[in-house]
């Protein structure tokens, strides 16, 4: 018998299990098994001959009718003297489906074909339709001969229906391992399998009414109709949602007998004097969420919380308010940001709102005080020794900084809290290392982004987190107005968005211009925290072109809206060209519709005191445009900025336009976001850009974000190795089936933590995270 732990080499030899292991990495019978169909057909479906349309890629069923091998002889061939060569050959095949009749070209191993495809064989072949000599022909299609039953031309009427209604899988394949090999492996298994004790406790299979585990394997392989399919995919997909919760669930446990040191609020302490000292009132949500993350700090275990709000909905001050809530109980927080134009951005942004409260033992610090410290990779040796040093000794309540506050030479006096903003730029690994430093016991959690999370993304990628949300704006915050600037269509609307920046400044505004590139790389090039991938965006036309065709259309033309010198090359020339880069468009603009206004320019090749010092001259009004790429995306925050123009808007992801825009109307004043695309109107990537004008409700957009996205791709790293491990289950339409496979893997975990009375679950945890299960629940 074969079991699903079994190595492929065992039923399958060697040579076959080599080519699944190189072609689709599947080394065991239990991933070979979990290679799903993706999709079926049926025989009635096939295409008939008579219909068959050059380059379509066809399935036809068809009887040979006549075979024959050709001797390939160019013009210029001849027998060379005194030696039997044969010329080439290629074999030649007609088939007919009674209607019509197809050739079949074998150029290789053609005495091979001829053998197996003798007249009157019928069989299934695919291919691609082409034309030669004016006859409709398949070269080198893959065909699977039918069994001995279906060979007589007296097929009768039950067998034929049979044969048309019978559901055909049709796997992911690659030109060196097809659909159809596939599909014998997996029968050659299936003959033998033995798929063992089923992981899903019978209690639950009958609440839910669910089909054993072997079953629904055979059935999603070879189903008899589409009810078994249905029963198959139902039961597969709860094997998935279910063995992620339940190792998600003992992470939850493991951690919550983890000690921690309790931080309990102080009345009178720095926390108090701070909230008394707010310029504005918080919300009733910041306040609700203030009160949990309180009682979470004050518990002897460790707290593993993610906020998530909309962009400037008061992340930043919930953060500030639990970080002193521990340095009053005598501990310290660190806040990691993933870049340092971000760690920058909040170390101003605290210490202002500190103040006094910022500058222990300094000249005019309040008498209850902490210090604020800086570290990131650019920070000055003498800044350094000194940031080291008062977090060593515990002068320095709290540390903001980058990848930096990793490194082994930070060292804390007694970390109690840890801080991670825009969690999604950060893997487990790096919010791992940075607990460990805590002294003994484990540093409370606090993980932060802005970037809303579907409720099923929320249960599977942080499923070890407790979920609190913000979802309400401070009160007199004004709601973006985005507008979509067709400018292949529309070269008018371009031109009236620089004279939009003209009035705003005029008014005594400021305005960012955000290009995709940097400008000086190859299309496509990286930089800090701005590559615009298309994976990121779930659409091929997102890709850079290298080397396309510029004088397609004239680039300033296009910048400044003027006509397309054609129309039908201006309309696909987001395809065809480079993305916009910051280094071209800044001078155009000064030079063009922006002269006589103050344009500078931000992206990630600047130094951290180059780009500090552009932020800083920015945000005291000193550059009227900041033409920048996507380094200021998260974090930065001037509330005299009102207005934004995204270029080649449809080459950035539906999150990074939500956040971009999130930059702009954090004053008094409206915000104003065009989003500037040459996408055709319909496309998958106008579609996304439509979709982000159309709300600001950033939960939405996350669920368009979704559907764009394939599913390992919102999985990723930060499921530590569990993103292969999710065939079936589809966080959207699946997320009522995440819901209760979270609540009963919850309730079994709680009342067996270990597993010792489910061995088949454990086993099952153990096939989906592989080595990682001890480190993946240590680190919890």
């Amino acid at each position: 018998m074969t079991t699903l732990r079994d190595p492929l080499i065992r039923p399958l030899g060697r040579r076959t299990s080599d080519v699944f292991e190189s072609v689709l990495g599947l080394r065991t019978v239990g991933d070979l098994l979990r290679h799903y169909p993706r999709r079926y057909y049926t025989r009635g479906e096939l295409t008939g001959l008579a219909g068959l349309r050059e380059n379509d890629h066809v399935t036809v069923l068809a009887r040979v009718a006549q075979v024959r091998l050709v001797p390939m002889r160019g013009p210029n061939w001849r027998q060379p003297k005194g030696r039997p060569l044969r010329p080439n050959e290629r074999a030649e095949v007609i088939v007919t489906d009674g209607t019509a009749i197809l050739t079949l070209t074998f150029f290789a191993k053609a005495a091979y074909h001829v053998r197996q495809l003798q007249p009157g064989t019928l069989g299934l072949f695919a291919g691609t339709v082409s034309a030669f000599r004016g006859r409709r022909q398949l070269v080198h299609p893959e065909y699977e001969l039918l069994p001995d039953a279906y060979e007589d031309h007296r097929i009768t009427a039950e067998l034929a229906a049979e044969y048309a209604t019978e559901l055909i899988p049709i796997y992911p394949a690659s030109a060196k391992l097809s659909s159809w090999a596939i599909s014998r492996s997996i029968q050659v298994i299936l003959d033998t399998l033995d798929a063992g004790e089923d992981p899903l406790p019978e209690d639950i299979r009958q609440k839910y009414r669910l089909w054993p585990r072997e079953t629904a394997i055979r059935a999603i392989h070879r189903p008899h109709d589409r009810q078994d399919l249905d029963h198959a995919r139902k039961r597969l997909k709860w094997d998935e949602a279910f063995v992620m919760q339940a190792a998600l669930a003992q992470r939850r446990l493991a951690a919550a007998a983890m000690p921690a040191v309790p931080r309990p609020p102080v009345p009178d302490g720095i926390a108090a004097a701070f909230d008394a000292s707010l310029p504005f009132t918080l919300t009733e949500g910041q306040r609700l969420v203030g009160e949990v993350i309180t009682r979470d700090l004050s518990c002897a275990y460790p707290m593993h919380r993610l906020l998530q709000g909309e962009v400037g909905s008061g992340k930043t001050v919930v953060a500030v308010r639990a970080m002193l809530q521990v340095v009053d109980a005598g501990g310290q927080a660190a806040l990691l940001a993933p870049t340092e134009v971000l760690a920058q951005q909040h170390y101003r942004s605290i210490t202002q709102l500190l103040g006094p409260l910022a500058s222990a033992g300094q000249l005019g610090g309040a008498e209850q005080a902490t210090r604020v410290a800086l570290l990131t990779g650019s920070t000055g040796r003498a800044a350094r020794r000194s940031a080291l040093s008062d977090v060593f000794t515990g002068d320095a309540g709290i540390l903001i900084g980058t990848h930096a506050l990793l490194e082994n030479s930070v060292q804390f006096a007694d970390l109690g809290l840890v801080v991670i903003d825009e969690q999604h730029r950060f893997g487990v690994e790096q919010r791992d290392a940075l607990r460990e430093k805590g002294s003994g016991a484990r540093p409370h959690v606090l993980v932060m982004t802005a970037t809303p999370i579907p409720r099923t993304v929320a249960m599977t990628v942080f499923g070890d987190l407790e979920v609190s949300t913000l979802a309400e704006l401070p009160v007199g915050r004004l709601p973006v107005v985005t507008h979509v600037v067709p400018a292949a269509e529309r070269p008018r609307y371009l031109e009236r968005a620089w004279e939009r920046i003209r009035e705003e400044v005029a008014a005594g505004r400021q305005a960012y211009v955000v290009c995709p590139r940097i400008g000086g790389e190859m299309p496509g090039a990286d930089a800090e925290g701005e590559s615009v991938a298309a994976e990121d965006i779930g659409d091929a036309s997102a890709r850079d072109s290298t080397g396309a065709d510029e004088s397609a259309l004239d680039g300033d033309a296009y910048l400044f809206g003027g006509e397309a010198a054609d129309g039908a090359a201006g309309a696909d020339f987001a395809s065809r060209r480079p993305p916009l880069a910051v280094l071209d468009v800044a001078p155009e603009l000064a030079e063009g519709p922006l002269s006589g206004l103050r344009v500078g320019i931000m992206h990630g090749r600047l130094s951290p005191d180059e780009k500090d010092q552009v932020m800083t001259v920015f945000a005291d009004g000193g550059i009227d445009v900041l033409v920048a790429t996507t380094v200021i995306e998260v974090g930065v925050d001037v509330p005299n900025a009102t207005t934004m123009v995204i270029m080649d808007a449809e080459r950035f992801g539906v999150s990074q336009l939500h956040q971009l825009r999130g930059r702009i109307g954090r004053g008094e004043a409206a915000g104003l976001c065009l989003l500037v695309t040459e996408a055709p109107e319909g496309s998958p990537s106008r579609d996304r850009v439509d979709g982000i004008a159309a709300t600001s409700d950033g939960f939405r957009l996350s669920r368009l974000d979704l559907q764009q996205r394939r599913e390992g791709d919102v999985l990723g790293a930060a499921q530590a190795g569990r993103h292969s491990s999710l065939k079936m289950l589809r966080l959207l339409s699946d997320e009522e089936l995440i819901a209760f496979a979270r609540e009963e893997a919850s309730a079994l975990i709680a009342a067996d933590p270990q597993l010792t009375g489910h061995a088949a679950l454990s086993q099952a945890i153990d096939d989906m995270l592989g080595p990682q299960r001890a480190e993946f629940l240590d680190k919890a």
